[in-house]
């Protein structure tokens, strides 16, 4: 437990005896870099931080987004006594004892702000401890969390929260975080300049995570110190985060360059080549976001009814990187890019929404035959709607003969399966369907 905020302890102790990214911590609103949806004047956090009221609130973001800090700001601004708990070593006992503490300095007419990190680690009954404490307000909690809370926050602590959602600092915000640390007298003071180059990789290598942007440059800075260097150059810190710079700008040409090797050594089935590519995008700093929505795209355009479970893979994969991040949720875009690579294709699906939608803009509309149309309003029966339907299911085979199609593409074939994989089978069936569907069988 800690009873004290760290950057309150940062600047009692000197400038430079707590980390940089703790020194460089926003100390107001003003301060505070990214999360623009929730600074918006008349918003819940303003409110929160420039009002009295014992509001609990649980801060819901990736790591190094800025929950702790708007934890610190919210106590700092009201004035409050702060109090800490990391769900990773407390149990019970510690969340009654802070509690209990508390309590009494309630009764001196001092309120108390309790931030929780890492809250989803906490068990049922460790928060549900909490919950007297937090409905009676001897307590504002404001608990972070990296999970999705409607699954890891039990319901009746969370409906007594304000829910805040935090984003990953865009790469302009990181490059005004290191900036700052650079030059302001509680970071590293002007003592060094930092080579274009060199900054653009730690922005890379910080893929929205302020905390590690600040980490990576004050390891960085130290190493230039002690070869008496002014200037941070891309050597340096590539030698002191031990990780290799690559050519990849995520908004210039070799952005769209390594995306469509990516997307194309899927295509053709070169799994090592996927991988290599995978890597080096996640490597880059790439959003693992961006990553995995091109793996959903590309298991129904290329891939699509060969293998169904390509897409249900990908978008199992998607989550995963919403609910664990990196790097833990390497292993899960490699999965799916694996199982991607390996499947059989077709670019069946691509080719029948696109003769589809051409049909539509070419203006292949028509009305709804009559037998489809809706039938549960009064009047409907007299218009003939729905008179002639054939259920389906009434049927042994569960196909029937009947018109779906307007007339004006009564006889159109927009999906035309291919041989490989899956979808052999499908093209077999597909015929006699049509078959039935449309009186020839």
């Amino acid at each position: 437990m800690q009873t004290a905020d760290l950057f309150d302890a940062a600047a009692s102790t000197g400038p430079t005896s707590a980390p940089l990214a703790v020194r460089m911590r926003p100390r107001t609103l003003d301060e505070l870099v990214g999360q623009r949806q929730l600074l918006a004047a008349g918003s819940p956090l303003r409110r929160l931080v420039e009002g009295d009221a014992p509001i609990s609130v649980v801060l819901w973001g990736p790591p190094g987004s800025g929950k702790t800090t708007i934890a610190h700001i919210v106590s700092g601004a009201t004035r409050r006594r702060f109090a800490q708990l990391s769900a990773i070593s407390a149990g019970v006992k510690e969340v009654r004892a802070v509690i209990e503490q508390a309590r009494q300095h309630r009764a001196t007419g001092a309120q108390t702000v309790l931030f929780i990190d890492e809250v989803h680690r906490f068990s049922k009954t460790q928060q549900d401890s909490l919950l007297a404490a937090v409905e009676d307000r001897f307590v504002s909690k404001n608990a972070a969390t990296t999970e999705n809370p409607y699954f890891a926050i039990v319901a009746p602590l969370l409906s007594r929260s304000l829910l805040l959602s935090l984003e990953p600092l865009h790469d302009d915000d990181i490059t005004i975080l290191v900036d700052r640390a650079l030059t302001e007298e509680r970071g590293l003071g002007g003592t060094l300049s930092v080579a274009d180059d060199a900054r653009a990789h730690l922005v890379r290598l910080a893929a929205g995570d302020a905390r590690k942007a600040l980490t990576a440059l004050e390891a960085a800075a130290g190493s230039a110190v002690a070869k008496g260097e002014t200037v941070l150059d891309l050597a340096t810190v590539e030698q002191a985060v031990n990780q290799a710079a690559l050519r990849y700008d995520r908004d210039g040409d070799a952005h769209y360059d390594v995306t469509s090797a990516f997307i194309k050594s899927m295509r053709g089935s070169d799994t090592d080549a996927a991988l290599h590519w995978l890597a080096r995008m996640i490597t880059a700093g790439e959003d693992p976001r961006f990553i995995a929505r091109r793996i959903v795209i590309f298991a129904s355009e290329d891939v699509g009814m060969a293998d169904p479970t390509v897409l249900q893979t990908a978008i199992a994969a998607f989550q995963a990187v919403q609910l664990v991040g990196l790097p833990e949720a390497q292993l899960n875009l490699a999965h799916a890019v694996i199982h991607a690579a390996t499947a059989p294709k077709s670019n069946a699906v691509v080719a029948a929404i696109g003769e589809a939608m051409s049909d539509i803009r070419a203006g292949r509309t028509g009305s709804v035959p009559a037998a489809l149309r809706d039938s549960h309003y009064p009047g409907a029966a007299n218009l003939g709607h729905g008179e002639t339907y054939r259920y389906p299911h009434d049927d042994p085979a569960g196909v029937v003969a009947q018109q779906y199609a307007p007339d004006e593409v009564l006889m159109r074939q927009y999906y035309r399966p291919g041989t490989h994989g899956a979808e052999r089978a499908v093209a077999e069936r597909l015929v006699k369907l049509r078959g039935i569907v449309r009186g020839d069988h």
